[in-house]
């Protein structure tokens, strides 16, 4: 296959324009995508292939989301192919990944223009699948119209798992790509976060998955498209701990963002268990606003200058922490949902979680 070698600092890619045809044989797609009912069923990834199996994974998040999504996605792009006629259907570049090492033999008085050699494995594509999804089916209603076009591709191999991340974090982090609570789940496996955000990112994850955390299920991890009863955005989850995190972590120090997660979500956990017992029936109420988001990021505020002082012995801290607690119990009216705006007058949702918080920790003393 005819390419050209791009150089951009230490990074070595191919850019090449690949037939229709010959492409759809040889790409992976990683999630399931539907037109007019009938699927393209996801490929399993080969075993070993831990870079198809990650991307995969974060890709998906909820099977609903994901199908309704890909479904008028699909459809949209496969009605422009039908109709571009003026216009290049696919303008825009398909990033393409292989761990393999591929083969490049330049040109005699060019170097940088030569054959590239195809992967034995089928590519996993890192932006582009829907567009590579409609050409499909495309070409199954069109195939001499789909067989003239070439696909501008950019293609990457030879790189670690760690890579392939990375570059599809940076190709999605646009609004109009994955959206910010999406990005949280790849904090950890990208080199350019932060060890703060990486801990915290696993905080939030722990606060999701565990059996024993209060907050299990109830983070939307879809930015805001969940159809299930949510009590907050997992990025915005994410940011009031982080803020906590942040405010406490010695970069001179050499600590561990997996340790120290574990350490932050066991304060977390039992400081939410102790106050859901003081809230008793308003906690998970929708009648109250004890678990709507700007609340719940007051208590994390609140948790934060209790940890401080007292989070040892952990050992009891359930109780011991119900107990400080317990003034809350005379605020519960307060936090009814009828009226809650006007018995905290706030300009904004950052003022008005101040004045929760400023409110809650002066009932119990911190």
């Amino acid at each position: 296959m005819l390419a050209t070698q791009v150089r951009q600092k230490d990074a070595i890619f191919y850019f090449a324009a690949y037939p229709a045809k010959a492409l759809l044989e040889k790409v992976r797609f990683s999630s399931r995508f539907y037109d007019e009912g009938t699927p393209i069923a996801a490929e399993p990834a080969p075993e070993g292939d831990d870079i198809a199996k990650f991307i995969g994974r974060i890709e998906k998040s909820d099977k609903a989301f994901q199908r309704a999504m890909a479904r008028d996605k699909i459809r949209a792009i496969r009605n422009f192919y039908e109709t571009a006629s003026t216009q290049p259907p696919i303008p825009g570049t398909v990033l393409l990944f292989t761990a393999e090492k591929l083969r490049f033999k330049g040109m005699q008085g060019d170097e940088g223009v030569g054959h590239l050699s195809d992967p034995d494995t089928k590519y996993l594509i890192i932006d582009g699948q829907h567009r590579l999804a409609a050409l499909h089916f495309f070409f199954r209603e069109r195939p001499d119209e789909a067989s003239s076009i070439n696909v501008p591709c950019i293609i990457f191999d030879g790189r670690s798992e760690d890579f392939a991340t990375e570059m599809f974090v940076i190709i999605n982090s646009t609004p109009t790509r994955i959206n910010k609570s999406h990005l949280v789940d790849l904090y950890e496996r990208v080199s350019f976060a932060s060890p703060d955000k990486r801990c915290s990112a696993r905080v939030v994850e722990n606060l999701y998955g565990r059996d024993d955390s209060p907050l299990q299920y109830r983070i939307n991890r879809l930015g805001g498209k969940s159809k299930a009863e949510k009590w907050i955005l997992q990025a915005e989850l994410f940011n009031e701990i982080n803020r906590w995190v942040k405010s406490e972590w010695d970069p001179k120090e050499d600590l561990s963002p997996t340790h120290q997660a574990e350490r932050y979500y066991e304060q977390l956990r039992d400081f939410l268990k102790a106050s859901a017992q003081v809230w008793g029936d308003a906690w998970g109420n929708s009648a109250y606003m004890v678990t709507k988001p700007v609340t719940i990021k007051a208590l994390i505020r609140v948790c934060a200058d209790l940890s401080e002082k007292d989070s040892e012995p952990t050992v009891g801290r359930v109780k011991r922490w119900a107990e400080r607690l317990a003034p809350w119990i005379e605020m519960k009216k307060a936090f009814k949902s009828e009226g809650f705006y006007e018995r905290f007058p706030a300009k904004g949702q950052i003022e008005r979680v101040s004045r929760i918080e400023k409110d809650l920790a002066k009932e119990i003393g911190v």
